[in-house]
């Protein structure tokens, strides 16, 4: 495959357990191609978080806050105190769910579209230049891939304990 190094792992003997690692080397690829993205970020003057929560509703009715703290990588009580201040900031607003009332959706308001119109695009771009440093690799199969690692349920474990053993 065009750039991609591929490594014996029974010749890496001397590499520390995490070099070869499949969970760390998805984090950090994460972590590389996404700090690429978050200068665009930076000079627009929008943080990760509120990126995520636009990204997120972008193309959404609404999402229930525990709904977005799961898709922007957050924890619930910080998603809610992001979402105090994007709707003072006239982002995003609140409305109790249509079929519970007991339920609240969060949609992006006119300001919050905006805002994510143009990062939207830069977005798109950044995945597109990432996607052409590795022009043998299918694009779809790499994204049903993740997508399959996001939703696969995870091991029981006693499943977990006996494959170790």
């Amino acid at each position: 495959m065009d750039g991609i190094l591929l490594r014996d792992t029974a010749t890496a003997t001397d590499e520390r357990f995490v070099d070869d690692y499949l969970l760390y080397l998805m984090a950090r690829a994460s972590h590389a191609v996404s700090t690429e993205f978050h200068s665009v970020l930076r000079k627009a003057g929008v943080s990760v978080p509120v990126w995520r929560v636009l990204a997120t509703l972008s193309g959404s009715p609404g999402e229930t806050v525990t709904g977005l703290a799961e898709a922007c990588l957050l924890q619930q009580p910080t998603m809610t105190k992001l979402l105090d201040r994007m709707v003072r900031d006239g982002i995003v607003k609140r409305m109790p769910d249509q079929r519970d009332r007991r339920v609240v959706r969060i949609q992006m308001m006119p300001r919050g579209e905006q805002i994510v119109r143009d990062l939207l695009i830069a977005a798109k771009a950044h995945e597109a230049e990432v996607l052409s440093r590795f022009p043998s690799l299918d694009r779809l199969q790499l994204k049903q891939l993740l997508r399959a690692m996001m939703t696969k349920p995870p091991r029981t474990r006693r499943s977990a304990t006996a494959i170790a053993a």
